[in-house]
């Protein structure tokens, strides 16, 4: 079993499926952790009957600031030396994880991205595919670093990395945080391609397709404000 490997799980709302989602991980990764990020739903309820470790924020704090508590929290195990993280509706694949690790173990890499646009994006709707397709042009053009996926929440790194990137935005935006810092840090990565299934599980849920603007707007807002 992969015992120096940590799956971070930022959990939203999550009660219908984080049940079966943990259990597949669990399958190949025993190290789990939960971050219940302030959901209203019976989330925590379902991850407590799993092996997972599970956090509770007392209210919503964003995926960024779940990230962020999973990965301190995993930090503490001196013997931790990769770590997933692994969104928790169930889009994810556990072989795609599996076969990241595998590239950042035999590579060297410091971190390993999922890239849908590589692999394959089932189901994802016209919409979302081509507001997905501009955020990657944007994150191409404000960090330097050429990706084909710049919002894939399946990604692998390594201690080194995890000891080092600060995640300051508590929402989605954080994604292209984890960019900026394999620019500033010249970190060595590279992307993989990966299956993420758009179910009707997922694409119910309440949350906009515009997001990908959001996290633009807030990261433009942001360059402006360090000027």
């Amino acid at each position: 079993m992969q015992q120096d490997v940590y799956v971070i799980m930022p959990v939203f709302n999550e009660a219908p499926v984080i049940r079966s989602v943990v259990s597949a991980v669990s399958q190949v990764f025993p190290n789990i952790i939960c971050v219940n990020d302030g959901s209203t739903d019976a989330s925590a309820a379902e991850i407590e009957k799993t092996d997972a470790v599970l956090i509770n924020h007392p209210f919503n704090l964003g995926q960024g600031a779940a990230l962020k508590t999973g990965i301190d929290y995993a930090l503490r195990d001196a013997n931790a030396a990769y770590f997933i993280t692994f969104d928790s509706d169930g889009q994810h694949q556990v072989a795609d994880a599996v076969s990241m690790l595998a590239v950042a173990r035999e590579g060297d890499y410091d971190i390993v991205l999922g890239s849908r646009f590589l692999g394959k994006a089932e189901n994802i709707p016209s919409v979302r595919a081509a507001v997905l397709k501009a955020a990657v042009v944007f994150s191409n053009l404000t960090t330097g670093v050429r990706l084909t996926d710049a919002h894939n929440g399946l990604r692998v790194f390594n201690r080194r990395f995890a000891e080092r990137i600060e995640i300051t935005m508590p929402g989605m935006a954080h994604a292209t945080e984890f960019i900026h810092w394999i620019a500033k840090s010249e970190f060595k990565y590279t992307e993989v391609p990966v299956t993420v299934v758009y179910t009707q599980y997922s694409q119910a849920k309440p949350q906009s397709v515009f997001n990908s603007i959001n996290i633009g707007f807030d990261l433009l807002m942001r360059r402006i404000s360090k000027r």
